[in-house]
């Protein structure tokens, strides 16, 4: 298990790297099936997959209940290539029309264990910069956390 890190590799972009201790079949069933994505993604918050269709121009929406009400994300998959890659747009129903393209590339390293990198390109500086103060980090370290968890009791 190790800690994600984040980078600004350029202007618009934030970089995510991050192991995790399983091999790389495990990571993509986790990361596309609605199932087991509801167990993680959410911060270990209930989350509800309305949509999630996991090829070529499909949809997917999320809605996260928190203590602090209730949140939406959706996004369109442009890119879908199992096991290695998925590049999906990201909007956040806080801020309508600020639309981000990430990048998830999944890196087998063998022994079991597989590299996530995910890449976001924002629009502006400024609205990479947004979810850089946002708390994405300690939202990120929740969720990744949790995703550790599910990893070690899939098989």
């Amino acid at each position: 298990m190790s800690e994600a890190t984040i980078t600004t590799p350029a202007e618009r972009e934030i970089r995510i790297e991050r192991v995790f201790d399983a091999p790389i079949a495990r990571v993509w069933r986790a990361f596309t099936d609605p199932e087991l994505i509801a167990q993680w993604w959410g911060r270990g918050n209930t989350l509800e997959i309305v949509r999630m269709e996991v090829e070529r121009g499909g949809h997917w929406r999320f809605v996260e209940h928190g203590p602090d009400g209730d949140h939406g994300f959706e996004g369109r998959y442009r890119e879908v290539t199992p096991m290695e890659r998925v590049v999906q747009t990201f909007e956040w129903d806080g801020m309508p029309g600020h639309v981000a393209v990430e990048t998830a590339e999944f890196t087998d390293l063998g022994d079991g264990a597989t590299l996530l990198t995910t890449t976001s390109l924002f629009h502006t500086a400024e609205e990479r910069d947004g979810m850089l103060h946002s708390g994405m980090g300690v939202g990120l370290r929740e969720s990744y956390a949790a995703l550790d968890k599910l990893l070690a009791g899939l098989s």
